[in-house]
């Protein structure tokens, strides 16, 4: 019998990520350079996931789409990561709100959540998934956002599924979900140093 992967989001994220891996291995600027179709294709797959984790990440589901939705839009003229980063740096915009580049930073700063959610959520004892959703956010968001969000987020925490009632929503069970998270962080982890090369070998800077 068995599920489509249509009702498999989990295996979905790791999938495409793998494929992404690929090309990030390569690390060519040239033509074996990451589409930016492929890249915001994948990563629109891991927008169900925010969606899964309430109103904590309510405000990073709703910010990631949007940046996603800008670089799915960017990819019917622009068919390279580096391109894409080298026009916003000719027209000097590459900090202005809306640019292509400050979404693909926001949106790598999403898939680094994520890495580091599984990550935790793979040594974490347990049903709960506060302490892993917490360091998370902690490392990857909270240095970016001011007292307001940080108070609402760790309201939110409160609010977030159990671990099984996570699973359930993805369609797996402990040990399928186990393999599927670790398949997106080993994937991801080259993808996550693509982008960032893209930023520091230009001197663009993270951190803002």
């Amino acid at each position: 019998m068995g599920s489509s992967e249509g009702d498999k989001p989990l295996r979905r994220i790791a999938a495409s990520f793998e494929e992404l891996e690929a090309v990030a291995k390569q690390q060519q600027p040239g033509p074996g350079a990451m589409e930016v179709g492929a890249f915001a294709r994948a990563c629109s797959n891991v927008s169900v996931l925010f969606g899964c984790l309430g109103i904590a990440f309510k405000f990073a589901e709703m910010d990631y789409v949007a940046k996603v939705d800008d670089l799915l839009e960017a990819s019917k003229s622009i068919s390279k990561l580096p391109e894409m980063v080298e026009l916003d740096i000719q027209k000097g915009t590459v900090r202005q709100a809306g640019s292509h580049t400050r979404n693909l930073l926001r949106v790598k700063r999403g898939i680094d959540m994520v890495k580091i959610l599984f990550e935790q959520i793979l040594v974490t004892e347990g049903n709960s998934l506060r302490d892993a959703a917490s360091k998370a956010y902690a490392q990857v968001f909270a240095p970016h956002h001011g007292w307001a969000i940080r108070k609402a987020v760790a309201a939110g925490m409160y609010a977030l599924p159990s671990k099984s009632q996570l699973l359930k929503k993805l369609n797996e069970d402990e040990n399928s979900a186990k393999v599927q998270m670790q398949n997106f962080v080993r994937a991801s982890g080259p993808v996550i140093l693509y982008v960032e090369d893209l930023f520091t070998s230009r001197n663009l800077g993270m951190d803002w």
